[in-house]
């Protein structure tokens, strides 16, 4: 991979060219999204018909929009879609008609807190029209007529995901999903989605021994629809992880799984905590992201959640402030490395048996300490290949021996391999 630096800016240009396009949990507007992402790494998309019963859920109608505005009586445009995706309420059903300033008040949606954003609303499963607008705005409108315009459409279509596949040395698969349905919102998700793309072709470049699985699709409704049409897959699936506000300023965020101590939680908090970064461990709750659908009782995957403020946890969350100023390279860099970090730790935390478990083993005769000759950490080196052959009972992985030893997992991982070499221990 480039330099941190040069991924972190190639990452900041992606946000860049998603984030003028209006998403939804179905359209265009995902399909224009996959589309540049397709760009970057391959991708397999799917579309399923509206009907499609997916477990407790059924896929609705597709969602398109082609123009909206509020126009007073001179025909200035007041509020205008085209200025931005944000300014029409998600799903909105079409609508023209003039009417009163008081009788359009009962559509329009403010930030009076924040009276220069504007906020982020939908209507998904209710019919409804509306506008999103900043405060400020509305209180400069006069009374009198307004034209009032959304030119939609809801009619029977698909809804839109795409999975991309990194294959490993064996079936058993990690997956990694972030969604695809908010419209001009940078960090959530659009950083979650560079990082994602990033992650994937860095993962290209190895030879990893689990298969990695993408999945971009629109929030909870698409993680159901995955969940529901790879239901004999979901067996394969041994780890996970969602990503989402990927770019802001704040600390790191791990959320862990539903159970708490999968293994994926346990890789999480270790790399966390050695990088010495500033960050946060939370544990489960079945609200925020698609972790919750991963972790239902039913499936109840090893899946947690990476962001770094996390949900709802900064006031720009889910308005217009959430825009390209937020986020930085530096920090969507960040996030990418602690990715990498943890899944190297992950593909490497094998079960080892030890070949010679009555007494010590005679290393030197093996030429094992010669190996470790000139090294600046050689009696760590040392006691890491003791500390493996200790726990190498087919039930502790290297992450246990790092753990307990207190050794970098590098350097325990590097022992074993030794170990494996001279026939001493065996996966």
């Amino acid at each position: 991979m480039a330099p941190v630096t040069e991924v972190g800016e190639e990452m900041y240009a992606l946000v860049e060219r998603l984030y003028p396009l209006c998403r939804s949990i179905t359209g265009d507007g995902v399909r224009a999204t996959l589309d540049i992402v397709g760009e970057y790494v391959p991708l397999q998309v799917h579309e399923v018909p509206t009907g499609t019963q997916v477990l407790d859920w059924t896929v609705p109608q597709e969602w398109n929009i082609r123009d909206a505005y509020i126009a007073d009586s001179t025909g200035k445009r007041v509020v205008d879609f085209a200025a931005s995706s944000l300014h029409v309420l998600g799903y909105s059903v079409p609508v023209s008609a003039t009417m009163p300033l008081a009788e359009l008040r009962g559509h329009l949606h403010t930030l009076p807190e924040h009276p220069s954003w504007v906020p982020y609303r939908t209507s998904y499963y209710r019919p409804e029209w509306g506008f999103c607008l900043a405060q400020e705005t509305l209180d400069a409108l006069p009374d009198g007529e307004y034209e009032v315009r959304i030119d939609s459409t809801l009619a029977d279509g698909h809804l839109t995901y795409a999975e991309h596949v990194v294959p490993g040395q064996v079936a058993d698969e990690v997956i990694v999903s972030c969604h695809v349905c908010h419209p001009s919102l940078a960090n959530d998700n659009l950083a979650g989605i560079a990082v994602a793309v990033f992650l994937a072709r860095a993962l290209a470049e190895q030879s990893p021994h689990y298969t990695y699985r993408f999945v971009f699709a629109p929030g909870t409704i698409g993680a159901i629809t995955w969940l529901a049409r790879n239901r004999e897959r979901v067996e394969r699936v041994k780890h996970g992880l969602v990503l989402a506000c990927a770019g802001d300023p704040g600390r790191l965020t791990y959320k862990r799984s539903r159970r708490g101590d999968a293994e994926i939680d346990r890789v999480m908090a270790h790399v966390l905590r050695v990088s010495e970064r500033p960050h946060r461990v939370k544990e489960f709750t079945p609200y925020g992201y698609d972790e919750r659908q991963y972790c239902s009782p039913g499936f109840d995957l090893g899946v947690g959640s990476l962001s770094r403020t996390p949900y709802a946890g900064y006031p720009e969350y889910h308005t217009s402030a959430d825009d390209l100023d937020l986020v930085s390279p530096e920090a969507m860099a960040d996030t990418l490395a602690v990715c990498r970090e943890a899944f190297s730790v992950l593909d490497r935390n094998r079960r080892y048996v030890n070949l010679s478990p009555y007494g010590e083993p005679q290393l030197g005769r093996r030429g094992l300490y010669d190996a470790l000759g000139g090294r600046s950490d050689t009696q760590q080196a040392q006691m890491a290949m003791l500390w493996v052959l200790s726990l190498s009972d087919g039930e502790h992985g290297l992450l246990d021996v790092a753990e307990r030893s207190g050794l970098p997992f590098d350097t325990v991982a590097a022992a074993a391999g030794a170990l494996h070499g001279a026939g001493l221990v065996k996966a």
